[in-house]
């Protein structure tokens, strides 16, 4: 019930997880980022901890398949599952669980994956894919995977109705926390409308706000 795309953008390293649905909330729970880490995207009978844990493990092991292979080995419930991970040089790896409803599938490139369930068809993430590889690679990430997205709706995107409910973008930065953080809920059209509000996010404005965030001392993380 739900259609997502992460990616790496080779020329800064930064990553991004776009993903829409008719459910709810869905930027709470299915994409989780880190900058200088890597992307995951858990979705279908969400498990959180799979992005809390793949970052975890991605931050210490370089490759994404190999951190893929030992959460499935943790998950019991792991055929009712589907999420897709980047590391933090651009190798991807996905999981599509066999009980996953609806059409449901995934497909993946160097600094790119796509995946979804209960969608249309695969007609939906072949949007998505070639809508990405072929925009502009000077544009920012974000803008790369907003138009994907937009392009995976248009594709007929969750088949259970006319247009998602809820959507999200995150984008890393420089910084421990996202440099983006958007997120639509409850609201028809939820993915058009997150792009309204990711161009509001481009406004000088919000990025000189942004521009600050950055200035902001690194406080100790460790407890004594």
């Amino acid at each position: 019930m739900t259609f997502s795309i992460l990616a790496r953008d080779p020329n800064n390293g930064r990553f991004g997880v776009a993903v829409a649905t008719c459910h709810l909330a869905v930027g709470s729970t299915v994409p989780h980022i880190r900058s200088g880490v890597g992307a995951v995207a858990t979705q279908a009978h969400t498990n959180p901890y799979l992005g809390i844990c793949g970052l975890e493990r991605l931050e210490h092991h370089a490759d994404a398949q190999d951190v893929l292979n030992s959460l499935l080995l943790d998950d019991p419930q792991r055929d009712w599952r589907q999420f897709h991970l980047i590391d933090l040089d651009g190798r991807t790896a996905c999981w599509t669980g066999v009980e996953c409803g609806g059409w449901a599938g995934h497909r993946h490139h160097p600094n790119l994956s796509v995946a979804g369930n209960c969608l249309a068809g695969e007609v939906v993430l072949e949007a998505m894919e070639q809508t990405f590889l072929t925009s502009d690679p000077n544009w920012k990430l974000g803008r790369r995977l907003m138009t994907a997205l937009q392009a995976g709706e248009q594709a007929g995107g969750d088949q259970r109705a006319s247009s998602c409910t809820s959507a999200a973008l995150q984008v890393s930065g420089e910084a421990a926390f996202p440099l983006l953080d958007l997120r639509v809920d409850f609201r028809s059209g939820a993915v058009e409308e997150l792009m309204e509000l990711y161009e509001r996010s481009q406004d000088r404005w919000a990025q000189q706000w942004r521009d600050e965030l950055l200035e902001l001392p690194m406080l100790n993380r460790l407890v004594a």
